[in-house]
């Protein structure tokens, strides 16, 4: 047994499948795939053609939208109470027996414990009661390769930013389990910051947004705005010359503009601020133009230390705040500047899901790596970084850009003179 630096995995040679001769002559497999690492209960099943054979998702977004925010309890009681009918529909939508199912995979990390322990715990039962190798999934590394699914032109390695409720980080996938962290979020993450500032202006209270996760809300309250630069945003780590975000300090400006204009218009408890449209859009604003500071950085850092062959200059843009489209577009601006691909997997596979672990499974698979015959010792884990991290050396390097404007997005041109 050894600790493998950079990526706190530990592989038991005895246990990989490559100690399996009779596992490891297979070529073709399918992997059935568990995801419980936050809110939603998923499951879906994957050939290694990259075929969604079957899939089953239980959502608690209601739930907790209700609650103010996600309950960790609560949370568990929900995964315990829906995930033998969720993997049972997966199941059945896909025309396949367990039988046929060659290896299962599982998040087992970083994410919520409480809600990690479910998924782990079935996952390692199904594999006990039906003699199937157990595979443990890190999170953000399957997020980082579901695009590879829908694209098979992505070849390694690419650039991969992630940004979500629970994450923010940008790295280079150099393999199925090799990645070089090139920076992360030193606080919230954008989808935190989204879904905290939304409660904060009672979007909720509207009819329309009622329904909606916080980012969405505020995107589409974004999309209403008039005028973007009615409210004033700095955007964070201007003086700090690495990749890593901060969302905290945008949250605490909106909130401080919030009370200044709650208590000069006279706001009820419950009411929201007649400038709620501009304001929701100087906030994604500026979180777009931070994000995308910090991937030209990226870019910039790959180009000096030649880490991506200019003819596979590739971002992939993954996690549950790429579905924001505003954000997409701000990226789309600065990869068509300096001559990169961008990459977003479909909506519905950038939230959390069980394609994404199943398909991580699948990369596995092929690669006959992290394939448990023998997975008692396999634990959760929290906190997980993400292959090993160059954030240090990033730092090191002080590099300077000329940020990229982003005057092509779709707000009125005569708002946009310091943008």
């Amino acid at each position: 047994m050894f600790l493998n630096k950079g990526r706190n995995i530990l592989l038991l040679s005895k246990t990989i499948l490559k100690s399996n001769n009779r596992l490891c002559s297979y070529e073709k497999g399918i992997i059935l795939g568990i995801e419980t690492s936050c809110d939603d209960t998923g499951c879906a099943i994957v050939d290694t053609d990259g075929n969604i054979l079957g899939e089953a998702l239980n959502s608690q977004n209601l739930i907790h939208l209700n609650n103010g925010g996600i309950i960790p309890p609560i949370a568990q009681d929900l995964h315990r109470n829906n995930i033998e009918n969720v993997v049972n529909e997966a199941i059945k939508a896909a025309n396949v027996s367990i039988k046929d199912v060659n290896a299962i995979a599982t998040t087992v990390k970083p994410g919520m414990p409480l809600s990690l322990t479910i998924g782990m715990k079935y996952g390692k039962h199904l594999c006990r009661l039906h003699n199937k190798p157990f595979m443990p999934i890190h999170h953000m590394e399957a997020h980082a390769l579901t695009a590879r699914m829908h694209d098979k032109n992505i070849q390694f390695p690419f650039l991969v930013l992630l940004i979500s409720g629970g994450h923010c980080l940008i790295a280079v996938a150099q393999s199925t389990d090799k990645f070089l962290l090139l920076g992360q979020s030193m606080d919230d993450a954008p989808g935190e910051a989204f879904d905290k500032v939304a409660r904060r202006m009672k979007l909720k209270n509207l009819p329309e947004y009622s329904t909606l996760s916080g980012g969405q809300a505020v995107e589409l309250a974004a999309s209403k705005a008039d005028n973007p630069l009615a409210y004033k945003f700095t955007i964070p780590l201007l003086m700090y010359k690495n990749c890593n975000f901060s969302f905290s300090g945008i949250k605490n400006q909106l909130q401080y503009q919030l009370q200044k204009e709650e208590k000069q218009k006279d706001v009820p408890a419950d009411g929201v601020i007649p400038g709620v449209y501009n304001i929701c859009a100087g906030f994604q604003l500026v979180v777009t133009r931070h994000i995308c500071h910090r991937v030209q950085r990226a870019m910039e850092y790959v180009f000096r230390k030649n880490l991506i062959p200019p003819d596979k200059q590739t971002l992939v843009v993954s996690g549950g705040a790429a579905c924001n489209n505003f954000i997409t577009k701000g990226l789309n601006i600065v990869c068509s500047e300096l001559g990169y691909k961008i990459v977003r997997p479909p909506p519905k596979l950038c939230t959390d899901n069980g394609v994404m672990i199943a398909w991580n499974g699948v990369e596995r698979w092929k690669e006959k790596i992290g394939i448990y015959t023998d997975f008692e010792h396999i634990d959760i884990e929290k906190d997980a970084i993400i292959g090993e991290s160059l954030i240090e050396d990033v730092e090191n390097e002080q590099i300077s850009c000329k940020w990229i404007k982003l005057t092509k997005l779709n707000y009125p041109q005569s708002k946009w003179d310091d943008v």
